[in-house]
């Protein structure tokens, strides 16, 4: 179906910046939406933000004004810049990739990649 790879994690001080980029392949065409959600240690993972087929952005109300996500179609890879960042933007992030296949709705994932906020 669709196949993600995420990279661009790390260790950051507050106030720091990363980019995480995820690159995809597979059924591309069959994409209606990609984002990036986040799992904190004992938290369910949460949407971060989200990208669609028009081009159309929606953002968790805590990121909002310091995370931009953005897609590369030429590169079939979207990106989360992230910028002041805050110890409680710890936690994995993964790529999440949703759309249609043969009439069904389908989800994929990435291996998720670590950010780590100190203070």
């Amino acid at each position: 179906q669709v196949q993600l790879v995420e990279s661009g994690g790390g260790l950051v001080q507050a106030g720091g910046s990363l980019r995480l980029s995820c690159a995809a392949s597979g059924r591309l065409f069959s994409i209606n939406a990609m984002g990036w959600y986040r799992q904190a240690p004992g938290k369910q993972r949460e949407l971060v933000a989200v990208i669609n087929s028009g081009g159309s952005t929606n953002y968790a109300d805590s990121v909002k004004g310091r995370f931009t996500i953005s897609r590369d179609n030429a590169k079939n890879t979207v990106y989360l810049q992230m910028n002041s960042l805050k110890p409680e933007d710890t936690a994995v992030y993964y790529c999440n990739a949703a759309g249609i296949i043969g009439g069904f709705p389908f989800g994929s994932w990435g291996q998720g990649t670590q950010v780590t906020v100190s203070s």
